[in-house]
């Protein structure tokens, strides 16, 4: 071949190469849009038991396509307290069976789906000519059907074409690539690393399993070659989900490395047995051609291997999940620094991971479920300035609640940009709805953290100019804390779950809080009028309860802006 011929089928490779991966984003992006909401109630509603949460990890996935965007579910659940580490290791088990019909719609649809005879493919066009049926729908939901239905249409023209584009096998490279397969264990080990190695470079376990099943219908690997490439590929998917677990919070680090222990130990187990499991897996294999007469045998061994490697493995490992949480525990121990959560770091939010709103808003959900512990935690700081002993318990107070201030400051950023970015994209109706909403939600976040910082101000004042309270207006100002403690602690529990949000314990909450502001303005008043203490006392005490007034709104704004439906205005 010249050099002309080459580059030339480098392109059409690279050409087919980068439909095959659109038609994989749009596919999994319409079925992530379709399934909508519904996703996050499945793995919510897991049980204690490891097959509850294997079966939603594999529904999911088969549902979405997409494993990634199951685990980080799973990793952002496990965070907030609805599913256990032990949990979520179950669903990204599952989520690797899952991952296998992708492999399962490639062989049968993208191999054995036309004939290559055809000049034109008749299965792709009668596919997106369907797709025609539901894109131009008025309803979201069908257009979301038909995105799918088109991904699946590409996603098998963009594998015919990379078939197309493989030259013909010959003499010299033949040779070559069955020299490779000459060294027993040693050409096993070293298709694995190939395998990692070119998943890593592919970003996608997908996009490597069409690769690996096109090479072996070409003829250019045999069998138990593309059982170690298939071996490889799943640990080279692992390795992506670490580099990804890097920007993520401990739960994050332990799910991912539980991924990895996975497919370690399921490589470990397959290739002990590697040449007798090639025989049972072909056996089985010609077994099935017969249910599927038009595609070619080692492709079909080859999804039936990927399939096996995952499920054989998922059921032995399924009964030591304590065991790999502990492991994994062991392996990302938990790191606090000597004050607590005063880092500052985002948990959840991994920009560019998932394609679509719906999974994203999960992944916000979070980081505004920590956001929310983060400001409640501040609060707690407030009764320690009236208490403090001496000036240097004082400062070192005043120092961590400024240091949570910046930290709230920087949590709302964050979140902005990072729900700004998924708002600018293509969001349903609902999406779009609840992205304002969070928006609402971080904007009197960040407001309640500046509020009790200049609470925290005002009693700094008030202690370097020697203002004293008695004991009445400091048991005032005690109850009135409780009473705003009280509103933050049902403002939290609403931001665990929108759907069930208790509007009704929220505004008796601000009612109190408000009726009791009353009292102590028309207390304050009268003790003015009659001068019970000077004006600089009257201005400190004024100024406190109507900060945590203040502080109170904006709780109650919290509460409003998840469930806008019943809204009203109290002074």
């Amino acid at each position: 071949m010249s050099a002309i011929d080459i580059i030339l089928v480098v392109l059409k490779l690279a050409g087919s190469l980068a439909i095959f991966l659109f038609a994989m984003k749009l596919m999994s992006e319409g079925l992530q849009k379709f399934a909508g909401s519904k996703l996050r109630h499945i793995l919510t509603r897991i049980t204690g038991k490891p097959l509850s949460g294997i079966l939603a990890g594999t529904g999911v996935t088969a549902i979405i396509q997409s494993s990634t965007a199951t685990t980080v579910m799973a990793v952002g659940f496990a965070g907030a307290g609805l599913l256990t580490l032990a949990g979520a290791i179950a669903v990204v088990m599952g989520a690797n069976i899952g991952t296998t019909v992708t492999a399962w719609i490639i062989t049968i649809f993208g191999l054995g789906g036309s004939d290559s005879a055809d000049k034109v493919p008749l299965m792709p066009m009668i596919i997106g000519a369907i797709s025609l049926f539901f894109i131009f729908s008025k309803k979201d939901k069908m257009q979301y059907l038909g995105q799918t239905v088109m991904g699946l249409s590409l996603l098998i023209l963009g594998l015919g074409l990379m078939g197309d584009s493989v030259p013909p096998l010959n003499e010299d490279v033949a040779h070559s690539i069955a020299s490779l397969g000459q060294w027993g264990y040693w050409s096993v080990l070293l298709f694995i690393v190939v395998g990692a190695i070119l998943c890593i470079i592919l970003q996608t376990s997908s996009a490597m399993t069409a690769v690996i099943l096109l090479m072996a219908s070409q003829g250019w690997i045999d069998f138990p070659t593309s059982m170690a490439l298939v071996i490889g590929q799943n640990l080279g998917t692992t390795l992506t989900a670490q580099v990804v677990a890097m920007t993520t919070g401990t739960t994050g680090k332990r799910t991912a490395r539980a991924h990895l222990v996975f497919n370690v130990v399921g490589a470990i187990i397959f290739l002990i047995p590697f040449y007798p499991i090639c025989d049972a897996v072909m056996a089985i294999s010609e077994r099935l051609d017969t249910l599927f007469p038009s595609i070619p045998l080692i492709p079909l061994a080859i999804t039936v291997f990927h399939t096996l490697f995952n499920v054989v493995t998922t059921i032995i490992l399924a009964f030591f999940i304590p065991q790999i949480v502990k492991l994994v525990e062991w392996m990302v121990p938990d790191k606090k620094t000597d004050e607590g959560e005063e880092e500052f770091r985002l948990t959840y939010l991994e920009p560019n991971l998932l394609s679509t709103a719906e999974l994203n808003l999960q992944s916000a959900k979070g980081e505004i479920e920590e956001f929310s512990k983060r400001v409640l935690r501040m609060y707690t700081f407030l009764p320690g300035l009236r208490t403090a002993e001496d000036d240097t318990e004082f400062d070192a107070i005043m120092e961590r609640i400024a240091k949570y201030e910046g930290i709230t400051d920087r949590m709302e950023l964050e979140i902005t940009k990072f729900l700004t970015r998924v708002g600018s994209g293509d969001v349903s109706q609902h999406a779009s709805e609840r992205i304002s909403a969070m928006l609402r939600i971080i904007d009197n976040l960040e407001s309640i953290g500046d509020t009790i910082y200049q609470i925290a101000m005002t009693r700094k004042n008030k202690r370097e100019d020697a203002v004293h309270f008695d004991a009445g207006l400091n048991a005032n100002l005690a109850h009135m804390s409780e009473l705003v403690e009280k509103a933050l602690e049902i403002m939290d529990g609403n931001l665990h779950d929108y759907d069930h949000v208790d509007l009704d314990a929220a505004y008796a909450a601000e009612h109190e809080i408000n009726a009791f502001r009353d009292r102590l303005r028309a207390q304050h008043l009268d003790a003015l009028k009659l001068g019970v203490y000077d004006y600089s006392i009257g201005n400190a005490y004024s100024s406190l309860y109507a900060q945590y007034e203040k502080l109170g709104d904006y709780v109650i704004n919290v509460s409003e802006a998840i469930d806008p439906s019943r809204k009203h205005i109290e002074d």
